[in-house]
């Protein structure tokens, strides 16, 4: 298990390196599509390795817990045999589902007592046992369990939000030292920094995870409505005192601008369901701006959905017949989308990293980013 820092851009933040896990390596900067229930949604596992070619892709705990159930898991060898995926998967802690049942939830110092979404049936998740059920998932790299606060939110609570992820995680460590591995590999541990939008709760944050001195860190409560410029402000605040010498991982970002944004101030792993779920209505992401394939300009553009050629799909398929597609209301439209969109994303990130080692990223983020924030 190691994190090898290769290289950090002379204008910027921005890191390449290198992590290996039993599962293989994964070179950084890098996002990891979301597999919430065990499939990166519309794609199938021979696609997302062929195409899409991620080195991690992104489990749910909350949700597996759920379906099909930490007894189906075990029985089948863990999450890695049951979807029949040899590569890295990375399970978050199950606060961020919580976070969003507001209205189905109690928040206590011992845990949070929770609604099933599916069938209104009552369960408990605390530090302790999110541990377990992560150890019985078996995904490569899991995390705390925490509190994502919303926002906005009052400066009290979020302090006191703060201070209880930080106990929370202590009873993490403890727990998971007593736990026994209970597959063929290993698992690497990552607290996660929370504060909200405050300066001085993310440092008091910070500290605190540096301190708790995991292979890994997460920062989490960024991706909840908050502008862009205080997601940054606050990334820019934690990554200046989070260990450099170990991967840092920004929890649910985002556009393909805020990735490259966030790439610049330090940090190295991403995931989020805005490429695929966007994909589903018909937004396609591309290097020149965002594509509504659904609007009418493209009725009769046969053009490849995207030139540049970045999956098999953008070259065999016309924006045309895609927009046909969505319009009848056929799968494969979605399909079509998804596997672009999570291309791109592949694309971008993998690029990033050649620009950092090459010595120019500052100047081609720059220009990207002119070039992304547009409506074609």
């Amino acid at each position: 298990m190691k994190f090898n820092l290769l290289a950090t851009d002379s204008k910027s933040k921005a890191r390449a390196a290198l992590l290996n896990t039993d599962h293989g390596s994964i070179e950084t900067p890098i996002f990891m599509p979301v597999g919430t229930v065990g499939t990166v949604k519309g794609v199938h596992q021979r696609e997302l390795k062929n195409d899409i070619n991620p080195d991690i892709i992104l489990g749910n705990t909350y949700h597996l817990y759920l379906r099909p159930q930490i007894e189906i898991l075990e029985k089948a060898g863990g999450l890695h045999k049951f979807m029949n995926w040899d590569r890295n998967i990375l399970t978050d802690s199950g606060g961020y589902q919580v976070y969003s049942l507001s209205a189905n939830r109690k928040i206590k110092e011992e845990g949070v007592k929770f609604r099933s979404h599916i069938d209104g049936s009552y369960h408990v998740f605390t530090p302790e046992n999110v541990m377990e059920i992560q150890r019985s998932i078996g995904a490569d790299i899991i995390m705390a369990f925490d509190e994502c606060t919303p926002y906005p939110c009052d400066y009290n609570y979020a302090k006191r939000s703060m201070h209880m992820t930080h106990r929370w995680l202590d009873r993490c460590v403890n727990h998971l030292e007593t736990l026994p591995l209970k597959y063929d590999h290993s698992q690497l541990f990552f607290p996660i920094v929370q504060g909200s939008v405050y300066k001085d709760l993310r440092q008091q944050s910070a500290e605190y995870i540096a301190n708790a001195n995991a292979f890994g860190n997460a920062i989490g409560g960024l991706s909840v409505g908050e502008p862009a410029e205080e997601m940054y402000a606050m990334t820019d605040v934690v990554c200046e005192i989070l260990p450099e010498n170990k991967p840092r991982y920004l929890m649910g970002v985002g556009t393909p601008i805020n990735i490259l944004e966030n790439i610049a101030l330090g940090i190295d792993m991403f995931d989020c369901v805005m490429p695929t779920r966007n994909a589903r209505n018909g937004m396609l992401f591309t290097a020149h701006g965002t594509i509504n394939i659904k609007n009418k300009k493209w009725v009769d553009d046969f053009t490849a959905i995207d030139e540049m050629g970045i999956t098999w799909v953008d070259t065999e398929y016309s924006k045309a017949y895609l927009r046909h597609l969505f319009t009848v209301n056929e799968l494969l439209g979605k399909q079509i989308a998804t596997i672009h969109n999570l291309g791109f994303y592949m694309w971008l990130v993998r690029e990033a990293r050649k620009r950092i080692l090459a010595g120019d990223f500052k100047s081609w983020k720059t220009m990207m980013v002119a070039q992304m924030d547009k409506r074609l």
